[in-house]
């Protein structure tokens, strides 16, 4: 109901901050483009993730050359929840462990790699009972480069990210639940002594991701700037996801369309 809402809503007049995924395919996001050009509104999909400093240091350290060129993204992210009432094992409605989690993992490596990958493939392990994907794993082709992730949603609550270059390495220990009542952390290894006995500590002052977030998207609509996870770029993600799904049901590579904004 992502797409049907936040249409109404910029139609009458208001701005939008839309929970992710922004929608179950990209031709149906493609429709928030258009909405958007047509009411001068902004819509944006919530990827708190993007707006915490961990993420934005990150992607400063690959874009300055602190760990060379980035060649690999490393993402896993899991929890349990067999609950059937539970909205995540709603195959109706869009659950599964792609759509709630497996997006962050596409999300943050378009944004660290700054460009879109070129093809995708997937494995998925579907609940019996549910009919969602409760295990899937990726791999995109970023011309070069790869992400590589495992997304559950039942396996050992866990997350971890790590960004490897020809240089060095940078691992977020809570990449996406970032909490809001202590600090978080970041390292950076040059891979010379062996089990990271080299990475260097960055510790984050206490931030609440979700309200730096809404910070920006108010910001954004009292000055009339551009919102950082805006339409074009949303549905982006969704046709990466789109051909993980594509992937697991072929059983081969499946190729992604390139077009939008940057990541």
């Amino acid at each position: 109901m992502h797409v049907e809402w936040t249409v109404r809503a910029a139609r009458a007049g208001k701005h939008v901050l839309c929970e992710k995924p922004i929608a179950l395919d990209a031709d149906i996001a493609e429709t928030l483009t258009s909405v958007q050009r047509e009411t001068g509104k902004l819509i944006c999909e919530a990827f708190m993730i993007r707006y915490h400093p961990q993420w934005r240091l990150a992607r400063e350290w690959v874009q300055s050359g602190r760990i060379g060129d980035l060649v690999s993204v490393q993402t896993a992210f899991s929890y349990f929840n067999r609950d059937a009432a539970n909205i995540r094992n709603r195959k109706d409605v869009g659950g599964g462990a792609l759509y709630d989690i497996g997006c962050y993992a596409v999300n943050t490596s378009r944004y660290l790699f700054g460009r879109e990958p070129v093809r995708a493939v997937a494995l998925i392990e579907r609940d019996p009972d549910f009919g969602t994907d409760r295990l899937t794993s990726g791999l995109l082709d970023f011309g070069g480069a790869h992400l590589t992730f495992t997304c559950s949603t039942q396996a050992v609550p866990f997350q971890r990210v790590n960004a490897l270059g020809t240089k060095g390495r940078i691992e977020i220990e809570i990449p996406f639940n970032a909490p809001a009542d202590r600090p978080c952390r970041i390292f950076l290894d040059d891979g010379s002594i062996l089990g990271g006995g080299a990475a260097e500590e960055t510790t984050f002052p206490i931030v609440d991701q979700y309200h730096l977030q809404s910070e920006a998207f108010s910001r954004a609509v009292r000055t009339g700037s551009e919102v950082e996870n805006g339409p074009e770029i949303a549905v982006g993600n969704m046709r990466v996801i789109d051909a993980l799904f594509r992937s697991a049901a072929s059983g081969g590579w499946e190729r992604i369309a390139r077009r939008g904004a940057q990541p």
